[in-house]
């Protein structure tokens, strides 16, 4: 297989899948971090590297290292490997998926700005999204008529802190997750609830269904509920780990243990809560983003672009949903026709945001 984005949290995940199964492992895609990347290719041994930068090529211990988009594009149509793992994170990983696509191979995705942005363009007859709540929904899909479909959130880094408190929170703060250690992206889209946003939207193409909401489940255990038309609810409960969701996308079928059940006695209790829009304000346009999907191109850059502000000291947490809540009431009706479209609109939210 390729595995796009090799040194994230789902690459290395995808790799301990790969060793425990003893999978293939042709191509490894890495950004910045090459000491693992070395590791990984030890161990591995792919027939080719891709990294970000062309000036790291010389640090990386391999014959045949490439880098850019094109050595990606270029890596998938010229390989040997029926799957791609793509772990990229943000639009940059939009092209790749097309491409697997293009090429007729099996695509385990967990790159969500995809179908955030191009949900209503891609073909899923060989996507597989690796996502404990896509796959806690697909797991629980059984011949019976579906009501509406719920999937759960952490709460992210802020979910006790006083409201009054969040216009001074941190850096170092933002990115201290309660539950798990996520990248960097991630874990402010955590705790913004913009992650939560687009996995609904995510779901509404998966699923082909809007009936859907969120709510936050404090200990990250339970990660999907289908609620049935007769009035019955299942839930998906497991231990977090991306491994059974990655086994599950690139194997098809997982006949031995992959995580230790979860002693429901060890947990004693769950505690649910109503994600409230005074505390995450981009809920607020949920049910429109759901109604409007194209609108995920819209929330995506914009999001891109805030996050990265705030990483970078330029602005405060509470104005990273205010950026994307302004982008989309200034693009609140975008006509998307085709994936050029995409791109240009994109492109105009960005340098709008950037501004």
């Amino acid at each position: 297989m390729i595995v796009l984005g090799s040194t994230g949290s789902i690459g290395v995940n995808t790799l301990n899948v790969a060793r425990k199964f003893n999978l293939d492992v042709e191509v490894l895609v890495a950004g910045t971090n090459i000491k693992l990347l070395n590791e990984q290719i030890k161990e591995f041994n792919p027939k080719r590297v891709v990294i970000a930068k062309k000036e790291h090529i010389k640090d990386v211990n391999h014959q045949n290292v490439f880098f850019g988009e094109s050595a990606i594009l270029d890596a998938i149509e010229n390989s040997n490997s029926k799957t791609v793992v793509n772990a990229l994170v943000g639009f940059l990983g939009l092209k790749p998926t097309l491409k697997a696509i293009k090429c007729g191979k099996k695509l385990a995705l967990a790159n969500k700005e995809s179908l955030v942005v191009a949900g209503k363009f891609i073909d899923q007859t060989n996507l597989s999204a690796i996502d404990s709540e896509h796959f806690g929904l697909w797991y629980l899909l059984q011949n019976k008529k579906v009501d509406s479909m719920l999937i759960t959130a952490s709460g992210g880094s802020f979910r006790d802190y006083d409201i009054n408190d969040l216009k001074n929170v941190s850096i170092k703060e933002a990115l201290e997750h309660p539950n798990w250690s996520m990248g960097n992206k991630i874990t402010i889209d955590s705790a913004t609830m913009t992650n939560k946003m687009f996995e609904l939207l995510e779901a509404k193409w998966l699923f082909n269904t809007r009936k859907l909401d969120a709510i936050i489940e404090t200990k990250s255990l339970i990660h999907a509920l289908i609620n049935f038309t007769d009035g019955s609810t299942t839930a998906h409960i497991a231990n977090a780990s991306m491994q059974l969701p990655i086994a599950y996308a690139i194997l098809g079928k997982v006949e031995e243990p992959i995580l230790k059940p979860v002693d429901l006695l060890d947990v004693a209790s769950f505690e649910f809560k109503k994600i409230e829009e005074n505390r995450y304000p981009i809920w607020q346009i949920k049910d429109e983003v759901l109604s409007n999907p194209d609108l995920g191109v819209v929330i995506n850059a914009a999001n891109e672009v805030a996050v990265s502000k705030f990483l970078n000291s330029q602005i405060g947490f509470l104005d990273v949903s205010k950026i994307t809540l302004d982008a989309v009431n200034r693009f609140n009706k975008p006509i998307i026709n085709n994936i050029d479209d995409i791109y240009e609109i994109d492109k105009e939210v960005r340098n709008y945001c950037e501004s």
